[in-house]
């Protein structure tokens, strides 16, 4: 048999037992890489985490990961994106099944924040305390907080002593949020512990909003 046809037949072997890559849509892609993005910072850290460390962990060439996320804030703001969706998701979810008063609403609250928090587990610590590095992302964060935020106002206010909640209650409770999710995500007190707390606090913030009139004498100075 000529040379020719026996290199012919080893090519035609070798093709036939690789396999086929298939090509992901823009969608897929883009999931696998916001994957790969949070096995990275839950690993190595989000100091780790760059395009080009990217596109090599995901097996891709660079220019693929520039086209979805274009600089490295970008695939911050986006990791940090997926969790504030997943959050609205989950509370909207869990407003539906829940009893239509004071507890059922901050329990409501308090469950899925901390549910939240911990699906991302400790990596979302650190893509939070990047974005403070970042004027623009700190403007997204801010952003994102105060949409909670007006969500957990309409959701309590009908609740409270005076049917609002003032922006000082607000940010007391959010603080709360992320300490005792945080702490729980660093398996510092269980996921129990922190909704148990975290409800309390709500509860407690709740019950200490004033009516307009009482919060108007409380403002006056004293003579």
């Amino acid at each position: 048999m000529p040379k020719h046809g026996v290199k012919e037949a080893r090519a035609t072997s070798t093709d036939a037992d690789e396999p086929k890559r298939r090509r992901l849509s823009r969608q897929d892609r883009y999931r696998q890489l916001i994957e790969v993005a949070w096995r990275i910072v839950r690993e190595s850290g989000t100091d780790a985490l760059t395009l080009g460390s990217l596109a090599e962990q995901a097996g891709i060439a660079k220019p693929v990961v520039y086209d979805h996320f274009a600089t490295r804030n970008g695939l911050l703001a986006a990791l940090y994106g997926e969790f504030d969706m997943q959050q609205n998701a989950l509370i909207d979810a869990a407003i539906e099944n829940s009893e239509p008063t004071l507890a059922g609403r901050a329990s409501v609250i308090a469950g899925s924040y901390v549910d939240c928090v911990l699906a991302q587990g400790r990596e979302l610590p650190g893509v939070s305390a990047a974005l403070a590095g970042s004027p623009e992302l700190e403007s997204l964060k801010r952003e994102s907080e105060a949409a909670f935020l007006q969500k957990c106002r309409a959701l309590l206010a009908p609740f409270a002593p005076g049917k609002d909640i003032g922006v000082a209650g607000l940010r007391a409770m959010l603080g709360a949020a992320e300490a005792l999710s945080y702490a729980a995500a660093m398996d510092e007190i269980s996921a129990s512990q922190a909704k148990e707390e975290l409800l309390e606090t709500i509860l407690g913030m709740v019950s200490r909003q004033k009516r307009p009139a009482a919060r108007r004498a409380a403002s006056r100075p004293v003579s």
